[in-house]
C-alpha cells in the first residue's frame, strides 16, 4: 500500500518562500509530481521529477520560481517555492506513479497525498 504524506504548507507574504515535502511509504515510485488546486479551478500540474534520471518539468507559471527535487534514500520529494505570488494560493498535492512516461494529467497518476494548503497574502 503506497501512501504519500505532504507537509510544509502555510501562510506567507508575497515574495516569500516555502518548502513542501512529500514522503512516500510502501515502495519507491518512479515519477513524482506536484499539482495544485485553487478554489473553483481545476487541479493543475506544477512540477514533476523522474527517479531514473532526475529529469524535471515545470509549468510555465512557476518556471524559474519553483524547484522540485527528490531524495531517493528517504523516498521524499520536495518543492522549493520562491518569489511566491497571491495567485500561487492553492491546495498543493503530491502525486506519484510507476510509469517512466511523464505526463501532466492528474488522471494518469495512481497515488495522491491528502494535500497541504499554501496561502500567499498580498
Amino acid at each position: 500500500q503506497v501512501q504519500l504524506a505532504e507537509s510544509g504548507g502555510g501562510l506567507v507574504q508575497a515574495g516569500g518562500s516555502l518548502r513542501l515535502s512529500c514522503a512516500a511509504s510502501g515502495r519507491t515510485l518512479i515519477t513524482m509530481s506536484w499539482f495544485r488546486q485553487a478554489p473553483g479551478k481545476e487541479r493543475e500540474f506544477v512540477a514533476g521529477i523522474r527517479g531514473s534520471t532526475s529529469a524535471t518539468n515545470y509549468a510555465d507559471s512557476v518556471q524559474g520560481r519553483f524547484t522540485i527535487s527528490r531524495d531517493n534514500a528517504k523516498n521524499t520529494v520536495y518543492l522549493q517555492m520562491s518569489s511566491l505570488k497571491p495567485e500561487d494560493t492553492a491546495v498543493y498535492y503530491c502525486a506519484a506513479k510507476n510509469s517512466r512516461l511523464f505526463t501532466t494529467t492528474p488522471l494518469s497518476y495512481n497515488y495522491w497525498g491528502q494535500g497541504t494548503q499554501v496561502t500567499v497574502s498580498s
